[in-house]
């Protein structure tokens, strides 16, 4: 198992997202991730160097102190660490393009603000609707997610949500007519996932291995797969304003922008 520490004078959110995005392109890897924020002192930077000695790892950090940055980058040699600064490269770039010096104030970029409050109201309603809970408030949501399971409408969900967009997701399952309350809403917010019968089975069949449960039921049967996901096309073909996505392949932020690139040209109008 590969450790990643990620140090930050501020909450880390930045530099942990900034790290997730990169694991994204590597599959099937065994990363642990430790955040240490608030890090503003050199005896902060101290403590938690000495933490990651213990079980080393490399370290990503966020600081815009150039000072403790500088320091930490110093101390990192000292104990044999490998520590790559993600940010002050950006903030001297930037400076140069824009002809003024940052603020340098930790945490700025979380400071609480309409757009804070927005994205956390659209996170809390998202986790609320997921997997079809509560379709009497469908009728709230900006965008609706609709397919079979494992098409990713959880994960895919959340990523809008993060974006300040209130998402629900509807399971379709084969022979059992999805809630009225989904034909009652603006076709132009209904967006239908569809996917390779193959690579559904094999997802299937390793959510299946990671539960530790057989995948030899019908959940993840060729044959069953392919009825579903014909169940679900028939519900698409009868409802053509809807926007359908493939999902085969595509990781959720391929899957979200191309999306958003319809939402925000059409129904944000």
């Amino acid at each position: 198992m590969q450790r990643i520490y990620l140090f930050s004078d501020a909450t880390g959110e930045t530099v942990e997202r900034v790290v997730r995005a990169a694991l994204m392109q590597f599959r099937n890897v065994d990363v642990k991730l430790h955040r240490m924020s608030r890090l503003r002192t050199r005896e902060d930077i101290s403590h938690s160097l000495d933490e990651a000695a213990k079980q080393p790892g490399v370290i990503f950090y966020t600081l815009v102190d150039n000072e403790l940055a500088q320091y930490l980058h110093s101390e990192a040699q000292i104990r044999q660490l490998e520590a790559i600064d993600l940010i002050t490269p950006l903030l001297y770039r930037l400076a140069n393009l824009l002809g003024i010096q940052p603020q340098k104030e930790p945490g700025l970029l979380y400071q609480l603000n309409s757009e804070y409050y927005k994205r956390m109201e659209a996170v809390d309603f998202t986790v609320k609707q997921d997997d079809g809970q509560e379709p009497r408030n469908l009728y709230k949501a900006d965008i609706v997610l609709v397919g079979v399971s494992r098409t990713s409408k959880t994960p895919l969900s959340m990523y809008l949500a993060h974006k300040g967009y209130k998402v629900a997701n509807v399971p379709l399952v084969l022979g059992i007519e999805p809630p009225p309350e989904l034909y009652q809403l603006d076709n132009n917010r209904i967006v239908g996932l569809i996917i390779d019968a193959q690579r559904l089975v094999d997802i299937r069949t390793a959510r299946l291995r990671n539960m530790r449960q057989s995948p030899r039921g019908s959940y993840a049967d060729y044959q069953r797969v392919e009825e579903e996901l014909g169940f679900c096309r028939k519900i698409y073909r009868k409802h053509p304003q809807w926007q359908v996505i493939d999902v085969t392949n595509k990781s959720v932020e391929e899957s979200a922008a191309e999306i958003l690139k319809r939402f925000e040209t059409g129904i944000k109008d």
